[in-house]
């Protein structure tokens, strides 16, 4: 009877101390597994989920087949390795469309990609760094290796310098720590990105592939802070005509017009 009676006082005390945080310990904890999920660079495996949650297996295993029943997680059943699962991919992408300024932008660029030699398409800032969210196959160019949710590298592409030139320099150099050096690039000198600052433009030539030319543009939200940036990938071999980079300014100014940034 004391045994019994401790562990009840002992249940009973959890409740409590969950309602005296204002959190409940539970929801944390799955939360946790599923922002490990969603950083890891592929399917984990129960042991390393449980190592970076800092928990035991036993533990890992409850809540991950909580989240697998729940459509927040998946297991696959030939190796066991667990990803995220389709309810989390659902509420990502209805939190993605709230953010209004994705949104424009991203009808903005389907319709230049539409009308230009390059493709493109709409990155936002992710802890590993800029992050495709919209990708546009131009009729005329396309590079098929891109694609929704890919990262970009952070110092070798025109739309990570353009990140960098607007974001505050902690988040920069925690997303730097996240992406291989060989992947990243060689962070940019201070001038180039005063540059940047000054004219709302990038342009890199042959940084990913021989023969490409990269250009990015930014998104401001109506308090002048960048929420996204606009990028265009097109074929060197073929002379861009100025119009063509023209438009990209056109359409980030069109975006501009509409979400007040």
């Amino acid at each position: 009877m004391a045994a019994s009676s401790t562990g009840a006082a002992n249940a009973e005390s959890a409740p409590q101390a969950e309602r005296r945080a204002g959190t409940i310990q539970s929801v944390s904890m799955a939360a946790r597994f599923l922002t490990i999920l969603a950083n890891a660079e592929e399917p984990l495996t129960l042991g390393v989920l449980a190592r970076r949650a800092g928990t035991v297996g036993s533990t890992a295993h409850r809540y991950l087949q909580s989240l697998v029943k729940e459509g927040l997680a998946s297991q696959d059943a030939a190796t066991g390795l667990y990803d995220l699962g389709p309810a989390a991919l659902s509420i990502g992408i209805a939190a993605l469309k709230r953010v209004e300024p994705v949104e424009v932008a991203a009808r903005h660029m389907k319709q230049l990609a539409s009308c230009i030699a390059a493709s493109g398409g709409v990155a936002i800032w992710t802890e590993r760094g800029p992050t495709l969210v919209r990708w546009y196959r131009s009729a005329y160019f396309s590079i098929s290796s891109l694609g929704l949710g890919d990262i970009l590298p952070l110092d070798n592409t025109a739309c990570g310098l353009m990140f960098q030139a607007f974001l505050p320099a902690s988040r920069i150099e925690a997303a730097r720590q996240r992406q291989p050096e060989h992947f990243r690039g060689k962070p940019p000198a201070a001038q180039t990105l005063e540059k940047i600052r000054a004219t709302h433009w990038c342009e890199l030539r042959g940084h990913l592939l021989p023969q490409i030319i990269g250009q990015a543009v930014p998104v401001f939200d109506a308090q002048h802070e960048i929420v996204c940036v606009m990028t265009t990938i097109a074929n060197l071999g073929e002379e861009q005509l100025p119009e063509e980079r023209q438009a990209l300014l056109d359409a980030a100014r069109a975006v501009a017009v509409e979400t007040g940034g």
